[in-house]
């Protein structure tokens, strides 16, 4: 698995999951927001499944 999330990118999903993740605890938007998992987990392993069969890269140095 080689990395092929940039920065900004990275960052984006982090925050992204981690603020569905607490939605869902708080119950605003119920399980749905344990969806944010997904973005978590890239974010953390810079590494994107689905920008691979995509051909995509956003990690400049990578």
């Amino acid at each position: 698995m080689k990395a092929n999330i940039g920065t900004i990118d990275r960052s984006l999903r982090i925050a992204a999951g981690l603020v569905l993740i607490a939605l869902s605890l708080s119950g605003v938007i119920g399980l749905w927001g344990w969806i944010g998992l997904v973005p978590l987990a890239t974010g953390i392993f810079r590494f994107c499944p689905v920008y691979t069969l995509l051909g995509i890269r956003t990690c400049k140095r990578c």
